[in-house]
């Protein structure tokens, strides 16, 4: 019997090329989510392509697997399922306590949907802004003086895996506004079928990071600059539409 082959470089690049190329399409179109995540009183059922774009964008595996190499790194294969699998299963449950939460919060304090999507873009317009800004950081210099890295343990899986790459603050405005908006049973079990398709392609993605890194390594740069200044005009385009919303110029 012959062994196993590994898998090519080729096979990786097309699996990495594959993978920018969903993400750029993602970006593009979410721009086209934001007018309806900042729109008050659209009683309507969103189409399923609106929703999961902009929750793709917000909650996705976009931001996940640099974070998820860091906190891994020297653990073997089954600790990495492990953690990937809790950091699943803590991500689900926050958006779904946020699910059942946000709505009555909203309701309790009179918040308006336009002043939570204004948060929501201010929000995610800062944190891309940062992320960007930093690339023109000089990089710092770590004297690990010969110290062993520190084994990863299941509690990286909660955070800084759970909280905050992948439940963001602005990933859980835009899953409240999405359920305040929906005017049936039918259209919030849309979004809960959209978030646990989320949640499992952040969990294979994860489970998938060491196939893939050696490529993403490479192409993460250049994909992140791209998608953080997408990041940028999304979270403006948020925050103009809920201006417009709240009838401010």
């Amino acid at each position: 019997m012959k062994p196993a082959n590994p898998p090519s470089s080729g096979t990786l690049l097309r699996s990495a090329m594959l993978s920018v190329g969903f993400f750029c399409l993602v970006g593009a179109g979410a721009a086209l989510a934001a007018d309806v995540i900042a729109t008050q009183a659209q009683t309507k059922r969103f189409p399923a392509r609106q929703v999961f774009t902009f929750l793709f964008l917000m909650l996705g595996p976009i931001k996940i697997i640099g974070p998820f190499a860091m906190v891994t790194k020297g653990a073997d294969a089954v600790l990495t399922r492990r953690i990937a699998l809790w950091a699943t299963l803590f991500s689900s449950l926050a958006l779904l306590v946020a699910a059942f939460l946000g709505e009555g919060i909203l309701s309790s304090y009179g918040i308006p949907l336009p002043v939570l999507s204004l948060a929501a873009g201010l929000i995610l317009f800062l944190v891309a802004l940062t992320n960007i800004l930093q690339q023109f950081h000089p990089p710092a210099h770590h004297d690990d003086d010969g110290q062993p890295v520190a084994m990863p343990t299941l509690k990286t899986a909660l955070t800084p895996l759970a909280f905050p790459a992948i439940v963001t603050p602005y990933g859980i405005a835009a899953l409240v506004v999405f359920l305040a908006l929906s005017p049936d049973i039918r259209s919030r079990l849309l979004i809960g079928a959209v978030m646990l398709a989320i949640m499992l392609v952040n969990l294979f993605f994860m489970l998938m990071t060491r196939l893939m890194l050696p490529v993403l390594s490479v192409l993460m740069p250049i994909l992140g600059a791209v998608l953080g200044i997408v990041q940028v005009a999304l979270g403006l385009q948020i925050i103009n539409n809920s201006l417009r919303a709240l009838g401010l110029p």
